[in-house]
């Protein structure tokens, strides 16, 4: 334990000093290469160094606040290389994965990346292998140089006797495509496998199945599937194929405007989960969970009960995300008191602690019908747990106490904790810290 941790602080020195070399776009000379020479490149440390490079050049600096999930907020879309490139020419926005990206630091990234991949093997010996060859083409693909990638995984599959290119690397590239919005060139590079020499698995056909499911390109993604179903076929589906089905006809019927559309959504989502049920498969609770939150967004509560109660037969347990789908259907319907029901009860069978999306619909609903005392009891409830309610929550419950007189119901106290916690939220998604100006007031600069 003594001697791993000046290792570790040698091997972190290294990266940083090749980082900020790759940052400032200083060559890879003779001088950068004789001062790391002191420590050994590994596999670890040369895949910190690529893993940094979209952090530092393909991030948009107008991104403050945004997630860093994986979730998105707007649905994803096919994009088109050649239409961006005419648009960032003609100083139109570009919209979605690539927007607000400096295309000259994106180039420079992509560059500099390259270099270090081949510095570090002809300077250093370094023999690279299928971590590293899946890092540099993760950058390849996040900096969408498709050409350049295509290049390079022919180059490295000829490498050694098995090649760098393996299964578990073209199914990483395949995620990083459709998480960027390059759906087709996934589909491409799925289809590749085969000149890659690469044999798909399961986890692979997942990976592009729910890649078309994003875009909406449901018919290639049933293909897909169909041939998985085939008899006798390599990689049959399992219970997590069918759960990105169930999931995406959900979340796509809710997307369309079209009540023929949402119908024949739901009915393809119901109809593969009975056929799931009928080859054997044991749903999970993330299956029921998309398939229970689409009935209740659609309306169709008696089904989305149905499938709770067969839930509880399996003994398959509902967690948070499952009560939730009750909680915000009934407060969307006026039926408050079931939605207080909901909420008890997953208290009561410890199914999960209620956060700010189990009492925020709740308490907006009180407040829309007038019952202020249950929505002030329901609000300092939330705040005893922990939780920190929305800026428009607390507003509204205030507006509706002043509204109908009853202003005093919520003490100083409860005041001053409420503010501090949004406020000290606030801070931390912006990433925001007081300092003392010339006047000796505080104010807010980004860290």
């Amino acid at each position: 334990m003594i001697t791993s941790r000046p290792l570790c602080r040698n091997h972190n020195s290294l990266v940083n000093q090749v980082v900020a070399a790759i940052i400032q776009n200083r060559p890879f000379d003779s001088h950068l290469a004789a001062s790391t020479t002191t420590q050994p490149w590994t596999v670890e440390s040369v895949s910190q160094v690529l893993r940094s490079i979209p952090r530092f050049f393909f991030q948009s600096p107008r991104s403050i606040g945004c997630q860093t999930g994986f979730r998105h907020r707007a649905p994803l879309k096919q994009r088109s290389l050649k239409e961006e490139s005419n648009k960032l020419s003609k100083n139109v926005i570009v919209l979605g994965p690539a927007a607000h990206r400096d295309p000259h630091k994106v180039n420079l990234g992509l560059d500099k990346a390259m270099e270090f991949y081949y510095w570090v093997e002809t300077h250093f010996g370094f023999a690279h292998n299928e971590i590293t060859c899946r890092e540099m083409a993760c950058v390849l693909a996040k900096g969408n140089r498709l050409k350049a990638l295509w290049e390079f995984l022919n180059e490295m599959s000829r490498k050694g006797s098995g090649g760098l290119v393996t299964t578990a690397t073209v199914t990483c590239l395949i995620k990083v495509l459709g998480e960027e919005g390059l759906v087709n060139q996934a589909l491409a590079a799925f289809y590749r496998m085969k000149q890659l020499r690469c044999k798909p698995d399961v986890y692979a056909y997942n990976t592009i199945i729910y890649a078309l499911c994003r875009v909406g390109n449901f018919k290639k993604a049933r293909f897909l599937l169909e041939q998985m179903e085939l008899p006798g076929f390599r990689c049959p589906p399992d219970t997590y194929t069918y759960t990105i089905f169930i999931s995406s006809y959900c979340k796509y019927s809710l997307q369309t405007g079209c009540r023929k559309a949402i119908r024949r959504r739901m009915w393809e989502a119901n109809h593969l989960f009975r056929i799931m049920l009928f080859k054997g498969f044991v749903p999970d609770v993330v299956t029921y969970n998309a398939l229970i939150d689409g009935c209740c967004k659609t309306y169709r509560i008696e089904r989305a009960l149905e499938l709770f109660q067969d839930m509880n037969k399996r003994g398959c347990v509902p967690n948070r995300v499952t009560y939730n789908s009750f909680i915000r259907y009934y407060s969307a319907v006026n039926e408050i008191d079931k939605a207080v029901e909901m909420l008890r009860k997953m208290q009561e069978m410890n199914h999960g602690m209620p956060t700010s999306s189990s009492y925020t619909p709740i308490i907006h609903a009180l407040c829309e019908a007038g019952r202020v005392w249950e929505a002030r009891d329901f609000l300092v409830e939330f705040v005893d747990g922990g939780s920190i309610p929305r800026e428009y929550t607390y507003k509204l419950v205030c507006d509706t106490l002043n509204s109908g007189g009853h202003a005093s119901l919520l003490d100083d106290e409860m005041h001053k904790r409420i503010k501090d916690s949004i406020e000290k939220r606030y801070r931390q998604v912006m990433k925001l810290k007081p300092i003392m100006n010339r006047k000796g007031y505080f104010s807010d600069v980004e860290v």
